[in-house]
């Protein structure tokens, strides 16, 4: 992908960035140890904490650096603040690019409770293996921190930043990024209208082994179908056989979505995915990936396919229908003799090019009324898409590719895999969308790092070569763009 060229990044960052790991890890340290939860009301002061821990450590490295209040929101019962967003800006000289680089601070909740090895808001460096674990270590407390050890190693150098950087980072990616959408549309004209590429580091690797670039999300769109009949839950020895029960009709439509081989069963939505492309398909092809490590991560051999480039398609390129649950049923321990009254079906598509939640959400909505229809039931069905996003793409190709595919050669000497992620991050979209420029998905972590999950963790390697990594590539995107 990357054409052979001589590193224009100064040598003497690199090994400034050796130098100063320990440094690097200790400021790490500092930002895991503030437990910014945003998902919680309790902890909403420690995400308020965390926004002004980073506007210091930016100012530190001669950001200008303004908090952006988003509103409030409610919470746990109660009407609560949103954490600021953190906005700031290295550099404003017309002749360089303009790099806009996006993450956010806040995390999963975690309790040692939770199955946790060590105290999740206290950073552990295992040397033995060489992982620094903690909630927030790699999503995305390592990136940002990344990020502004890469300004340092210049700063400390006395070598003047290639490009102008301006950064939004917030507080509430784990909770909807409330307000985070319209702080980016509001400043497509203000101060994000002078962006030439988008940087985002808030995705991983798709092995533990190599460094990947990612220039394609799915979209989601998430259904309830509520099935209701009786006036109240019901006992099933006096009125079982007598009514028509909404559990039975709500599993016989669920169990009309999708097969077992993954084939989604709604009219319409095969014909909305657009055509895969050789491009795309040698893309595929030239990944290196061993399904063995689907099974490593599913904890099971029960892959749908073996085949790699079929698993990573059925991952990453085409639609799929997860069955997620059912609300109002009984799911207790022992044994309940109830046929409840209402139930609620979850489900959720993940969508990609060209399919648009609008027309999902009307095919679906469709699709089970006739299904309804036909069991002649005298329940009542209500479909809703409780929300859709857009699946997001972007050319591999693009000079912002081209120059983070170099800086991963130069410091990992390998060529790195061009990926699409399963899973969605919205706010890509919307850069996309609002500032109408190349959008680049950078991972620092690895596969197995574990966010949201017990003992997450990142690797000293990935967070000091990641570091070395972001230097790079802003010597490479002011050269490309």
């Amino acid at each position: 992908m990357s054409s052979p060229t001589s590193d224009p990044t100064p040598p003497q960052l690199y090994s400034y960035i050796d130098s100063h790991s320990t440094a690097f890890i200790a400021r790490l340290r500092e930002a895991v140890e503030i437990p910014s939860v945003s998902g919680e009301a309790a902890r909403r002061p420690e995400v308020v904490h965390m926004a002004h821990w980073v506007k210091a450590q930016l100012e530190r490295v001669g950001a200008t650096v303004r908090l952006v209040e988003l509103g409030e929101q409610e919470l746990d019962g109660q009407k609560v603040k949103l954490p600021p967003a953190v906005l700031a800006q290295l550099g404003e000289d017309p002749k360089k690019k303009t790099i806009t680089i996006y993450g956010h601070f806040d995390v999963q909740p975690a309790e040692r409770s939770d199955g946790w090895d060590t105290e999740p808001f206290e950073l552990v460096h295992d040397e033995k293996t060489g992982r620094l674990i903690g909630r927030g270590s790699t999503d995305d407390k390592g990136p940002i921190v990344g990020w502004i050890n890469a300004i340092e190693a210049h700063v400390e150098q006395g070598i003047e930043l290639p490009v102008n950087l301006k950064f939004v980072l917030e507080g509430m990616e784990e909770s909807g990024s409330e307000g985070l959408d319209e702080l980016v549309i509001r400043e497509a004209q203000g101060f994000l209208k002078d962006t030439d590429a988008v940087c985002i580091s808030d995705n991983y690797w798709l092995t533990t082994s190599k460094p990947a670039l990612t220039h394609g999300l799915r979209g989601l769109s998430y259904f309830k179908a509520t099935v209701s009949g009786p006036a109240r839950d019901l006992h099933s020895g006096v009125f079982g056989g007598t009514i028509h029960e909404p559990m039975t009709d709500l599993i016989h439509l669920m169990g009309k979505l999708v097969l077992p081989s993954g084939e989604i069963l709604v009219p319409g939505l095969k014909e909305l995915v657009a055509p895969l492309t050789e491009a795309e398909r040698k893309r595929f092809d030239a990944i290196e990936f061993d399904v063995k490590d689907l099974y490593d991560a599913a904890g099971s051999k029960t892959t749908i396919s073996d085949d790699k480039v079929t698993a990573l398609m059925g991952r990453m390129r085409y639609p799929s229908l997860s069955l997620h649950g059912i609300e109002g049923a009984f799911y207790g321990a022992g044994a309940k003799t109830v046929i409840p009254a209402a139930v609620h079906g979850k489900f959720s598509i993940r969508l990609v090019p060209d399919m648009d939640p609008d027309v999902v959400g009307d095919l679906v909505k469709k699709y089970l009324e006739c299904e309804f229809a036909n069991l002649n039931s005298k329940n009542t069905l209500k479909v809703e898409m409780l929300s859709g996003g857009k699946a997001w793409v972007a050319d591999p190709e693009h000079p912002n590719y081209e120059a983070a595919a170099r800086a991963i050669k130069t410091v990992y000497g390998v060529e790195p895999d061009l990926t699409r992620e399963g899973g969605s991050i919205p706010v890509t979209l919307t850069f996309a969308e609002a500032l109408g420029v190349n959008v680049l998905l950078l991972p620092m972590g690895r596969s197995d790092d574990g966010a949201h999950s017990t003992n997450e963790k990142l690797d000293v390697s990935n967070y000091i070569q990641g570091t070395k990594t972001f230097a790079a590539y802003l010597h490479e995107v002011a050269k490309a763009l």
